[in-house]
């Protein structure tokens, strides 16, 4: 390693400045963004502290004993993920002159990143020739793909302060008994004991956006509406979609005597599926939620992570896949929002073509037509507009009339569900509405209907 040239008076590295190899004479500001060069490269590398650039060993004057622990304490403090176990320090010497070799692994867990900056190209770096280049982000977010394709579990949520609140209750609405050992029963933590990125995501509170947004035209020149339906717990935000696309599937009607005939833009079981797909099978990695986008002769539905690679798109279309988050999978069959694997698609291609779906590289795509209106467009005999100023209710009051008026033999187990809240919340706000005349009840609990009562205090 050390080598005498022409003089006892100092030495040379017998290496030079290359992909592997770092010549720093003292220790520097940048001495984090090389070690993360070193960490997010194929070999990692080595830093030799006290030789300069030529390879020629000068030495440390310091107390490397204070120098190796202030070295040490930057590397764990400034980077993230955990560099613990991939570096190691060691003092060398050669003619009187001390000098410090760094040896930095290959991460395990790339890509690596300034701490408290995020994984962006001014934080992450990677080695390239003798420089330590910053990261675009494709390569950032390819990198990170493949650190955690195999397993949500695995990526530390960016808050370790989580409540599960909201999940609890629906749990417990479906019958299970939720313990003190409900977190661990669902996989929320990493190997170290961490509340990992599936505890983030179905948390009450995070920071994951799911948008659904309309459009006043057939591409996106021109946002009509942008519906927020995000930060809250990803259960929330699925009936929350999936009401807004219920709410949204008009009904072309004909009244001809003695029928009626109705056809609805889009066939709403079908595209239930679809939302649920796309967000069960999310590459939630990428921190990229799905698309839900209304045009003005389309809906579509984007999720991103595109076909896994051990399946074709023909395999993909006859149900055949894996779940890429597994354990988010069992959480919405836990709860009845999926079914088994692979039946979702199979319900869909029964409602629609297999043109529908649109293939690329990092996403998939599904693009629906609106049924063409050959009727008059009718809103439906039996449906109510009111006009809630009137009236003095909350939010969820409103909520719980319009979907009685819209489906009258609704239970209130779905109003709970579509509205996002408990089901006792729904029960003391239709005792309210019952007793103050809003709602009445006709029929028995299983096979009755609701109706909203006209009154002549309340305009509708």
């Amino acid at each position: 390693m050390i080598t005498l040239v022409n003089s006892r008076r100092y030495s040379m590295i017998n290496t030079i400045e290359n992909s592997r190899t770092e010549f720093k004479v003292k220790l520097v500001n940048d001495l984090e963004e090389t070690v993360i060069g070193f960490l997010n490269s194929k070999d990692g590398g080595i830093i030799y502290l006290g030789v300069n650039d030529s390879g020629k060993i000068v030495g440390l004057s310091n107390n490397l004993d204070l120098l190796q622990r202030k070295i040490k304490d930057r590397i764990i403090s400034n980077i993230e993920p955990s560099v613990l176990g991939l570096f190691d320090l060691e003092v060398l010497e050669e003619d009187t002159k001390k000098y410090l070799k760094i040896t930095i692994a290959r991460g395990l867990e790339k890509p690596y990143h300034l701490k408290g900056m995020g994984m962006t190209p001014d934080s992450c770096f990677i080695r390239v020739g003798t420089s330590n280049e910053r990261m675009d982000d494709h390569l950032i977010n390819k990198m990170f793909r493949e650190r955690t394709r195999n397993s949500l579990k695995n990526i530390i949520s960016p808050n370790q302060k989580l409540t599960f609140s909201d999940l609890k209750i629906y749990y417990k609405e479906k019958g299970f008994d939720v313990g003190d050992n409900f977190e661990t029963q669902l996989g929320f933590f990493t190997p170290d004991g961490k509340y990992n990125y599936l505890a983030y995501l179905l948390a009450d509170e995070n920071t994951i956006s799911v948008k659904v947004a309309k459009y006043t035209g057939d591409d996106v020149d021109e946002l009509m509406e942008n519906y927020e339906f995000g930060y809250c717990s990803l259960i929330k935000a699925t009936y929350r979609v999936l009401e807004k696309f219920r709410v949204e599937n008009k009904i072309y009607a004909k009244i001809t005597y003695p029928e009626r005939k109705e056809q609805p833009m889009y066939d709403y079981n079908a595209v239930r599926e679809v939302i649920i797909n796309a967000l069960v099978h999310n590459d939630w990695s990428t921190e990229y939620p799905p698309k839900f986008e209304f045009f003005s002769d389309r809906l579509e539905v984007s999720s991103f992570g595109g076909i896994q690679s051990e399946f074709t798109e023909e395999e993909f279309l006859e149900g055949y896949s894996a779940p890429k988050n597994p354990e988010l999978m069992r959480v919405f069959r836990d709860l009845e929002l999926v079914e088994h694997l692979g039946t979702g698609i199979r319900k869909i291609l029964k409602k629609y073509d297999k043109s529908i779906y649109h293939f690329f590289p990092h996403f998939i795509r599904v693009s629906i037509k609106y049924n063409q209106n050959e009727f008059e467009y009718d809103n439906i005999p039996n449906k109510k507009e009111i006009n809630y100023s009137n009236l003095e209710l909350t939010s969820v009051q409103e909520g719980i009339i319009g979907l009685i008026l819209d489906r009258p033999n609704i239970t209130q187990e779905e109003m709970a569900n579509l509205l996002g809240v408990t089901s006792r919340t729904i029960r003391n706000h239709i005792k309210y509405l019952i007793n103050n005349d809003y709602i009445e009840r006709i029929g028995a609990d299983k096979n009755g209907k609701w109706i909203v009562i006209k009154k002549e205090s309340k305009k509708y």
